[in-house]
């Protein structure tokens, strides 16, 4: 099994910066897509940036120009670093990853979200 924990949301005010990690342990072979998504109350999950095992990235929209995303594949890690904050980004944070645990298994996994709260 594999188990992701993110960590480093909390209360900012707008215009702060905060940055999220998230660290997958457990049986890992090879980890592959790591993407950070965000949820509001009563609205669905929306992708805010992606990253695949060799570096490429992609961002929603609405975060281009203030939010970065990179990985540690030594550590097994990702990064969201989240500047010029707005009160729009206030959600719970979620990291997903495709992690292969052997050559012939490949899973999605979820880590348990961190709350990133932007004040006005």
């Amino acid at each position: 099994q594999v188990q992701l924990v993110e960590s480093g949301g909390g209360l900012v005010q707008a215009g702060g910066s905060l940055r999220l990690s998230c660290v997958a342990s457990g049986r890992i072979f090879r980890i592959y897509d790591m993407t950070w998504y965000r949820q509001t109350p009563g609205n669905q999950r929306e992708l805010v940036a992606a990253i695949t095992g060799s570096g490429t990235t992609n961002y929603a929209d609405s975060v281009k120009g203030r939010f970065t995303i990179s990985r540690d594949n030594a550590k097994n890690t990702v990064y969201l670093q989240m500047n010029s904050l707005k009160p729009e980004d206030t959600a719970v944070y979620y990291c997903n990853a495709f992690v292969a645990s052997s050559t012939s298994s490949l899973d999605r996994y979820w880590g348990q979200g961190t709350q990133v709260t932007v004040s006005s």
